[in-house]
């Protein structure tokens, strides 16, 4: 599974942000435990589902908003939470993204990936890609990943995965308002990006409270 490492950093880098933010603002992580996550151990998916069709109007009402009027420290506070997103969750315990979406292959990822395989691009994109005609994406044929070992939930290419992969899901990108829109998509797989949009809201609906 491809997750964002946690960064374990001194508390006086973040000395400057916290003085920007409300303080409450960094009390909130206590209070959004959810329902969907089991001591970072295990993930019910089943109730992972519920929580999404029960929340997405709302979650993803949001991130229009977000997109469309990008409030104040929105990329700050996307920092604090993406940091609290990956002291509550392990990817390896999951895996999501991997067994029920495809991330997009460049072409840089085709040749860098084949290399790795002793294939030739052509074979490469032959046995393991098709062409989406809506997006002119390379994508996966088959679900669950092909590279994925599903006893560990472990990439077996993780050092030349595609940049997609690497990337994913997208936290903090830059300019941040400008790809919101991956996670509506994203809320329905990804218990990192449900966690993460949740705390973002709650963050930011309490600012001037």
């Amino acid at each position: 599974a491809l997750c964002n490492p946690l960064y374990i950093l001194p508390t006086f880098i973040f000395l400057p942000l916290i003085m920007q933010i409300n303080y409450k603002l960094l009390l909130i992580s206590a209070r959004c435990k959810s329902i969907y996550l089991i001591n970072m151990q295990k993930i019910n998916f089943r109730k992972f589902k519920k929580h999404f069709l029960e929340n997405k109007k709302a979650l993803r009402n949001f991130i229009t908003r977000a997109e469309k009027r990008p409030p104040e420290l929105l990329a700050q506070i996307a920092e604090v939470k993406d940091r609290e997103v990956w002291a509550e969750i392990d990817c390896l315990q999951c895996a999501n993204c991997c067994k029920t979406m495809s991330p997009t292959y460049t072409w840089q990822d085709i040749k860098r990936i084949s290399a790795h395989l002793d294939m030739r691009p052509k074979d490469f994109k032959q046995k393991y890609l098709y062409k989406d005609t809506r997006e002119n994406d390379w994508m996966n044929v088959k679900r669950p990943c092909q590279f994925l070992d599903l006893p560990t939930n472990m990439c077996s290419i993780y050092e030349v995965r595609p940049a997609d992969c690497a990337g994913f899901p997208h936290f903090t990108k830059k300019p941040l308002p400008d790809y919101m829109y991956v996670h509506k998509q994203n809320i329905e797989y990804c218990p990192a990006t449900m966690l993460f949009t949740e705390k973002l809201k709650e963050a930011l609906d309490n600012i001037g409270k």
